[in-house]
């Protein structure tokens, strides 16, 4: 028996939270209130769960006089003239038309970005072929330098051998001279 007991304390326990544990304990009158009648609803709690409380909320019907409190009579309804209407069909024109001219403004607005945007994106390409083009030079010229300048210590290096061979010939013609 105490088992059971303990059982079902614990499962009430897993139910409630600590708060409204001791508030149902120490003011089980105010519980009593909380769940009461509203003026046009009804409110009964349902069976507890380990996620919360539930509630059911029932709507009483209506009195006849609570009716009438709330029932709003819309205002009278005027005639309208040919003037009042050629008015509201003049500023539906306007509307209409002020409407058309930021819609145009903002199609001009936006025609005009994607020019900007096409000419700085030509500007962009054109330096950039440009400094391309620079560049490609420019290694063209020290490439055609460097060419120069090799094929000039070439050509020095062949007149000095041929200086040298020309100073060996001569001594050996002076050697077989001397020697003749």
């Amino acid at each position: 028996m105490f088992q059971f007991l303990s059982t079902a304390y614990k499962e009430k326990m897993k139910e409630m939270s600590v708060l409204s544990l001791i508030c149902s304990c120490l003011y089980p009158e105010t519980r009593k209130n909380i769940m009461g009648d509203f003026e046009d609803m009804d409110i009964k709690p349902i069976n507890k769960r380990a996620s919360g409380q539930a509630f059911e909320v029932i709507l009483k019907p209506s009195s006849p006089v609570s009716d009438v409190a709330h029932c709003v009579t819309s205002p009278p309804k005027r005639e309208l003239s040919l003037e009042d209407i050629q008015k509201k069909l003049e500023a539906a024109e306007d509307r209409r038309r002020s409407q058309e001219a930021q819609v145009l403004r903002a199609l001009a607005e936006k025609r005009e970005h994607e020019r900007d945007v096409l000419l700085k994106a030509m500007e962009e390409n054109s330096s950039f072929s440009r400094m391309a083009e620079e560049k490609l030079q420019l290694k063209m010229e020290q490439n055609e330098e460097n060419r120069q300048a090799y094929l000039a210590a070439i050509m020095e290096r062949l007149q000095e051998r041929e200086r040298h061979a020309q100073e060996v010939r001569r001594n050996k013609e002076l050697r077989e001279e001397v020697t003749a």
